[in-house]
């Protein structure tokens, strides 16, 4: 392969002619990867269950969404190490950026046939979709930015910061366009075309890489040479020195990569009308790339060389300065968070502020170190040492889906609200009636065997029972889950239910007399007086301007803990249609709706209408067994702000100690 192409630059003062190629696929690729990416967790949280196919009539947690969409980030990130081996020892840059690239293609195929076969769970095809995603667009991630850098030589060198520039704005071209495009494609047309269009960029993206196949300088991969240098003391010693740098970045991307999640969720509960548009909470990520576009000639021509008369800016203390910047923008996020709790609607221009503060950040840290880890690896060791880069993306978002599952408080209803929707679906006949054969006698040994009673009840409707604190069943602090016929919650079966519709009736009241939900501590005096049948006081959690939860400590008697019985209340704002809603264009989602009968009136969804005793207060009700959360809130932000603050500082001493080393490739 290697007597086909040229391995080495020329000794050349111009433009290498592949790079035009490079731009070119970078630009299609990352449309095609921040699309998808930044519709995944509206996607979860709103749209999966809906699907046909789908074995949950529930949507999945926020808190969940955000671990899931955290941890394909890290494996997207941790691939790259894979990618590197296989380019540097075995296939060279070229080869293994060509076939990933296949296998990235089919991960968006996955995606886009979602729901298209009610015998496949869209949840299945999704992690198949996100695994493929994850080995191809991980794999060629440390290859794609070394390939960029192997088409220089000394002669000119000087064009490697121009051309690194130029890569990351075509980055950012691609990720602007797809993340005003695939939020709107959602939103209108579903997951297929959401999903389909950046697939379609993709495959664009390979053939215009293979385009380029003639032009490219292909270096070849290391053999055992790699291994002799990989394992010198130059290779170790670089390895460990970058890898100082890539911990406290790591910290970075860990606060940076909720843009894509926590942001987007917080942006739902915003006022998104802002210079007379009204975004899409997953639109506003579009912000980062224009501002990055924005940002990059305005550092490069006027903030680094206005700097540099004052004191010499180096790679490392641009580094520095970026981590405390990212300090401002994320307090900005917490302070919103903070109006937000307090029953307020902030303007999304808020948002958007913290976005400018944290892609002037993103200037400073990621451009720079990715330049500065191409020049600081030995040659053979490039597309490694750009993996090692990636990895400090992974374990920063390994570091937010760690914290997310810790936060989460398991949740026992899960497991039994499955196996009641599966007795509607596996019991249907054709005709649409109920299978004759399947007796009350079934139903109780299939709850049995995953340790439940199961109790009927007049009209179809049932209870499942769970063993209560003492694990057992047939004791007094049992648990009874109450469907309906269809196998959608309807309530608990016991007195917890009862004095929790009363705590929620108090809330109403407090609304309609208001006009909005207390705060957690208004609300906490509201439901003090109600307690449980444990004789424990309900609780009251404030969780944005229309939802809220009343709960109870469960039979354990302690907060936060799997056995918390939880009603989570989503109130209506409007009492009736006006007639602009009757006439305008429905959504997507809408239209899913209506075609499944999931509307207002429906029998199987999961968050039920539920009339209660205080006229004017409309409000419907999900029903749960734990699943709190122990950070929420500003709370979380402000967590995250002080992380970075202390990394910030503990970063001081590496910019005054670190020595750099540069490597280049050697001319032809």
């Amino acid at each position: 392969m290697s007597s086909k192409y040229r391995t080495a630059p020329l000794a050349t003062p111009g433009m290498p002619g592949g790079i035009p190629y490079i731009i070119g696929n970078e630009a299609a690729e990352r449309f095609s990867f921040y699309g998808m990416k930044g519709i995944l967790v509206v996607f979860m949280t709103s749209y999966l269950y809906l699907l046909q196919g789908s074995l949950s009539n529930e949507p999945i947690s926020d808190a969940k969404a955000i671990a899931w969409y955290h941890e394909f980030t890290f494996w997207v990130y941790l691939t790259p190490l894979f990618g590197a081996l296989l380019s540097d020892i075995l296939f060279g840059k070229y080869w293994t950026i060509l076939s990933l690239s296949i296998v990235y293609c089919l991960g968006h195929g996955a995606l886009a046939f979602m729901g298209t076969n009610e015998s496949i769970d869209p949840a299945w095809m999704l992690g198949l979709g996100l695994g493929l995603i994850a080995v191809g667009a991980g794999g060629i991630k440390p290859c794609v930015s070394a390939h960029v850098g192997d088409q220089f030589g000394e002669t000119n060198k000087g064009l490697v910061t121009k051309v690194f520039m130029w890569f990351y704005f075509s980055i950012n071209v691609g990720a602007f366009t797809s993340t005003l495009l695939t939020p709107w494609l959602l939103e209108w047309y579903g997951p297929h075309w959401a999903f389909g269009v950046p697939g379609v960029l993709m495959l664009f993206a390979t053939f215009f890489f293979w385009c380029g196949r003639n032009k490219f300088i292909h270096v070849p991969a290391g053999g055992l040479k790699w291994f002799k240098e990989t394992f010198s003391w130059v290779g170790i010693s670089a390895l460990l020195k970058l890898s100082i740098i890539y911990v406290f970045i790591a910290v970075f991307w860990a606060l940076f990569d909720q843009t894509g999640s926590s942001w987007v969720l917080q942006a739902e509960d915003m006022e998104r009308e802002w210079l007379g548009t009204t975004w899409l909470p997953s639109q506003i990520q579009a912000v980062n790339p224009i501002m990055i576009l924005v940002l990059i000639p305005i550092f490069s021509m006027l903030v680094y060389p206005t700097v540099t008369r004052v004191f010499h800016l180096t790679p490392i203390r641009k580094i520095s300065i970026g981590l405390f910047i990212m300090v401002i923008g994320f307090a900005i996020i917490a302070i919103i968070q903070q109006w937000i709790d307090a029953g307020e609607k902030p303007s999304i221009g808020w948002q958007i502020l913290a976005y400018a503060i944290i892609t002037a950040a993103e200037v400073m840290i990621s451009i720079t170190c990715l330049e500065f880890s191409y020049t600081q690896a030995p040659r053979t060791m490039k597309s490694i040492v750009m993996a090692f880069f990636m990895c400090s993306v992974a374990a920063g978002n390994l570091f937010v889906a760690t914290v997310a599952q810790f936060i989460q408080v398991d949740t026992l209803g899960d497991a039994p609200k499955m196996l009641a929707k599966s007795y509607s679906a596996s019991e249907a006949q054709a005709d649409g009636s109920k299978d004759p054969t399947v007796t009350e006698a079934t139903r109780q040994a299939q709850a049995s065997e995953q340790g439940y009673a199961y109790e009927g009840f007049p009209n179809d409707h049932f209870a499942l029972v769970l063993p209560g604190f003492d694990g057992s069943l047939g004791s007094a602090d049992d648990v009874k889950m109450g469907f309906s016929p269809e196998g959608a919650m309807t309530g608990f079966i016991s007195g917890e239910d009862e004095i929790i519709r009363e705590g929620i009736d108090e809330i109403g009241r407090y609304w309609l007399a208001n006009g909005r939900l207390p705060s957690t501590e208004d609300g906490e005096k509201l439901v003090a007086n109600l307690k449980d049948q444990w004789g424990q006081p309900l609780s009251y959690l404030y969780q944005n301007r229309v939802q809220f939860t009343v709960s109870s400590s469960g039979p354990d008697k302690a907060w936060l803990s799997e056995l918390d019985i939880r009603a989570e209340v989503s109130v209506k704002e409007s009492a009736a249609e006006s007639d602009e809603d009757k006439t305008r264009p429905l959504t997507w989602l809408e239209n899913r709706k209506r075609e499944i009968s999931l509307s207002e009136q429906t029998k199987a969804a999961s968050w039920r209408p539920d009339p209660g005793n205080v006229e004017g207060f409309g409000r419907t009700v999900k029903w749960d067994i734990g699943g709190g959360l122990k950070l929420s809130g500003a709370s979380y932000f402000w967590f995250y702000t002080w992380l970075m603050l202390g990394t910030a500082i503990l970063f001081v001493p590496v910019v005054l100690l670190y020595k750099p080393r540069t490597y280049l490739q050697q001319e032809d």
